[in-house]
Formats: C-alpha cells, structure tokens, sequence
C-alpha cells in the first residue's frame, strides 16, 4: 500500500472511530436513562449490551493502537527516504510548494 492509499484511508477510518465513540456514548446514555426500568426483558436487554459495548470499546482501543503504530511506520520510513535522497526531496518539496502557490493565487 502507498502513501496516498494509505492517507485516503485514514479519513474514513478516524470519522468511523468518531462515529464509533458517539455511539458508545449514546448506548451508555440510554443504559443511564433506562436503569429504572423494572423487568426481566429490560434488565437482560441492558446487560447485552454493556457486555458489546465493553467488546466495543476494546476493539476501538485495539484499532486505535494499530493506526498509531502504522502511522509511527510510516513516519520512519519517510524520515529514513529524506535521509537517503535529500536532494530529491528538497526538489518534490518545491514543487509541491509552488503547485500550491499556483493554486492559491487562482482565488
């Protein structure tokens, strides 16, 4: 995978690991709210669920930790590249500077 793949993934899986965190945050709202409610349907329906948002929470926690140990690889690998070629680099840096200055004179 490159590293224009792997930048345009990265998008999408940090807005579903927010999205994620919301839900988590809503379904424990909702045990909050119906923690009164009597019954035996109620109170087997609020244990599944604090067992799969337990499982939730550490899966997201498992995901966080790989992203942040890929993008950790990344960074060294990009790091070590610039340390190999520095003048090639420096030339991709300027050329993507100036694309960008072009672009923003355009507005």
């Amino acid at each position: 995978m490159n590293a224009k793949t792997n930048t345009s993934l990265s998008v999408p899986k940090e807005k579903l690991m927010e999205d994620l965190r919301l839900v988590m945050t809503d379904a424990e709202e909702l045990l909050r709210a119906t923690a009164s409610q009597a019954g035996d349907g109620a109170a087997a329906a609020r244990a599944r669920i604090q067992e799969s948002l337990q499982i939730v929470k550490e899966r997201l926690g498992d995901a966080e930790t790989a992203v942040i140990e890929r993008t950790r690889q990344a960074a060294k690998v990009t790091d070590q590249y610039v340390r190999d070629n520095p003048w090639k680099s420096i030339g991709i840096s300027a050329g993507v500077g100036v694309i960008i200055g072009i672009l923003i004179a355009r507005r």
